[in-house]
């Protein structure tokens, strides 16, 4: 899906520019991406025209209107819900806040870890959720609960108009379509990946990572 790839364009012209480059070809982002220079512009040509042929893309430029078409020329507020040993690890996280998402509330069902200073935010009870989110204007939801509570707690957040989460969760939650889940687990990331561990499964991962490093 072409969204998916344009934060990788963002991350790859912000690691060009830190190198001093003010202009950019497709060549360049195919390079740094591992993927090729005709898919970037097929990309980006979805959502206008950044450059000229023959010349380039003016980096400063391309980065400013990417973050425009991602909306990340702005702060968004997000909750988590889940303060367990990965709800912490993400509250303290450093790389959120450089990048417009800010960590403005922090949740659990855990009447222990209710009251604690985390990052510094003091985690609330369940039951103030839906006056944090009203008050601080949260857009997204982080979710770090186990898995056999992901599901009612991703209902609640709907419920209270979030349509952007991020789930920890090992689970895949039924959600309305104008609600947005991005699954993150590392599980079984870690499961598909040791395939490429076979001694006779060379010839595939060969396969495999060509599609990879060329998005349809």
């Amino acid at each position: 899906m072409v969204v998916e790839r344009l934060p990788l364009y963002l991350r790859a012209i912000s690691n060009l520019t830190k190198q001093g480059r003010e202009v950019i070809s497709s060549q360049d982002l195919g390079a740094e991406l591992h993927t090729t220079p005709a898919q970037i512009r097929k990309d980006l040509s979805y959502f206008g025209r950044f450059g000229k042929q023959g010349r380039g893309y003016h980096a400063g430029r391309l980065l400013e209107e990417l973050r425009h078409i991602l909306q990340l020329d702005r702060t968004w507020n997000v909750t988590l819900v889940g303060v367990g040993r990965l709800g912490k690890a993400i509250i303290s996280y450093p790389g959120f806040a450089p990048q417009g998402f800010r960590i403005v509330a922090a949740f659990d069902a855990d009447s222990r870890q209710v009251g604690q200073l985390v990052g510094g935010l003091t985690v609330q009870p369940m039951s103030e959720l839906e006056r944090a989110v009203r008050e601080k204007d949260v857009s997204i939801a982080i979710v770090a609960v186990p898995a056999t509570q992901a599901q009612a707690v991703i209902q609640d957040l709907v419920k209270l108009g979030i349509r952007a989460i991020l789930n920890y969760a090992p689970v895949t939650p039924r959600v309305p379509d104008s609600v947005r889940v991005k699954a993150i687990d590392p599980v079984l990331t870690l499961q598909s990946i040791t395939y490429y561990l076979r001694p006779d499964g060379a010839s595939l991962a060969g396969e495999e990572e060509q599609d990879e490093r060329t998005p349809v």
